[in-house]
């Protein structure tokens, strides 16, 4: 039986990365508009955007986490946002998706001194709520996520 292997993606895994990230805005009945293309440009090269380990078992991809560097003032220090994880319904249950928290973290921390871990969870996903507060997870009280994006941000950086 091939063990379980947690790595960080290259350019050659990006169609197995955008498979799993389909199959979670799948499982959470969202739009999934990033394919290779934009993962490619937004992942690879000399300041990527983002960060990601797949979980894999022989060639069957268990689970992935994307993940980018922030850093907090009020901390005083920098951390890791983790924007994506999945576990492939098979595996749920089994400490896959602390495993791959566990090792963004680290890999966070290995590279830019990440002392802390920060995520958004869907109020539609009560599992993975449940999930993160096992963990120790908890909301931020005093804070809410804001979003721009669209026109919006066309108009704000000049683009418009």
């Amino acid at each position: 039986m091939d063990t379980l292997t947690i790595r960080p993606v290259g350019d050659a895994d990006l169609p197995l990365l955008d498979a799993a990230l389909r199959a979670l805005s799948d499982d959470l009945g969202d739009i999934h508009l990033a394919g290779i293309t934009a993962l490619r440009a937004a992942g690879c090269g000399p300041c990527p955007a983002f960060h990601a380990l797949l979980a894999l078992r022989g060639s069957d991809v268990l689970g992935a986490v994307m993940f980018s560097p922030v850093f907090s003032t009020s901390r005083g220090m920098a951390g890791l946002h983790v924007s994506d994880l999945w576990v492939s319904s098979t595996t749920r249950g089994a400490g896959l998706g602390r495993r791959l928290l566990a090792a963004a973290g680290a890999r966070g921390r290995a590279h830019w001194g990440a002392g802390y871990l920060r995520l958004d969870v869907y109020d539609s996903s009560p599992d993975a709520q449940r999930f993160y507060d096992t963990l120790g997870l908890a909301p931020i009280t005093g804070q809410q996520t804001l979003a721009l994006s669209g026109a919006g941000f066309d108009r704000l950086t000049g683009e418009a």
